[in-house]
């Protein structure tokens, strides 16, 4: 399998929110990777909607 095609700064980041060695990230299988940042991107919005809602 071959690294994700993102960059370094992209990895990084992803890395820090995901709570995921940068190199662990790199070879995390694509599929894996979108559900993680789709359940960040979710919970990220909640936070967001209950903050408004204060």
């Amino acid at each position: 399998m071959k690294p994700l095609q993102i960059s370094p700064e992209t990895a990084i980041t992803l890395s820090k929110q995901l709570g995921v060695p940068l190199e662990h990230l790199m070879h995390m299988p694509q599929h894996i990777l979108l559900q993680k940042i789709a359940e960040l991107s979710k919970k990220q919005s909640e936070d967001t909607a209950e903050k408004g809602e204060q």
